[in-house]
């Protein structure tokens, strides 16, 4: 009965790893990490604050192990895995028009002689992808509307991401005369939603016949809100009464068009 109390207790020390009795770190690794995300353009926070706006990119994150204590009966191999979950450092991977994500950098740990102890090796990823999910709210617009391609639901026309955005590669054609000709030419921006597209004033282009391609650079549009903006178009001619177009900004880039032609009136004397 002794003997196979012994051997026992024999096995479960095999079966057990002795750790510092921490917890404490190592030192701290400046590790260059590339972020990467599909689909690509995602921001990526660590413990709040923003390293990577706009995914693929590269951060340098400084990483260090964490030793704590070992559980009762812990084996080497359990002992490894609760190392490497309480080293990992969290990211959040943020897109719109799609669930936030979360991705653990998890270390690579190697133990010194079957010991988790300071003499640790700990080996850091150097990329991490996160795939996204689409938001079900988002994926119900494009349900409705199938017109509307896949990832432009709401993304924005922006200044700081210039030329991402399937709106602003979008070239439409404008085309306006008048009769008489050389009447001058105006365009503003109305909004329903200032929130999201702003009001403009008024800009001038040129004097009619007018015939361009240009793209809506308009900040802040969306497939989604171009329904809610207008185009204003305004005429004028000394002599003649001032006249005004209104075009709805969906409707001009499903017809890759936005044209009118004035006939001017003049003014009674």
């Amino acid at each position: 009965m002794k003997k196979a109390i012994i051997a026992m207790l024999a096995i479960v020390a095999l079966c057990t790893t002795a750790t510092a009795k921490g917890p404490f770190y190592t030192a701290p690794v400046n590790q260059t990490i590339t972020l990467m995300s599909e689909p690509a353009g995602a921001r990526v926070y660590m413990n709040g604050n923003l390293i990577c706006a706009s995914t693929p990119g590269v951060a340098v994150i400084p990483c260090s192990g964490v030793i704590s204590r070992p559980v009762q009966r812990e084996s080497l191999n359990a002992a490894i895995k609760r190392t490497q979950y309480e080293s990992s450092i969290h990211l959040v991977y943020e897109l719109d028009g799609y669930m936030q994500g979360e991705e653990l950098l998890t270390p690579t740990v190697t133990p010194q002689k079957g010991v988790i102890n300071k003499n640790t090796r700990f080996t850091w990823p150097t990329t991490v992808i996160h795939q996204f999910k689409r938001d079900p709210r988002v994926q119900k617009i494009y349900d409705q509307d199938p017109t509307i391609m896949q990832g432009e639901a709401q993304n924005r026309v922006s200044r700081d991401k210039a030329g991402q955005s399937a709106l602003e590669r979008t070239i439409l054609r404008w085309y306006f005369d008048s009769d008489p000709r050389g009447a001058r030419i105006f365009w503003r921006v109305i909004s329903s939603i200032p929130a999201e597209v702003k009001n403009t004033n008024e800009t001038y282009l040129m004097t009619t016949p007018f015939e361009e391609t240009r793209s809506f650079n308009i900040l802040g549009l969306t497939y989604e809100n171009s329904r809610d903006v207008t185009i204003e178009i305004k005429i004028t001619k000394k002599g003649y009464e001032d006249q005004i177009k209104r075009f709805n900004v969906r409707q001009a880039i499903d017809q890759q068009e936005i044209s009118g032609f004035f006939e001017l009136v003049k003014k009674e004397e």
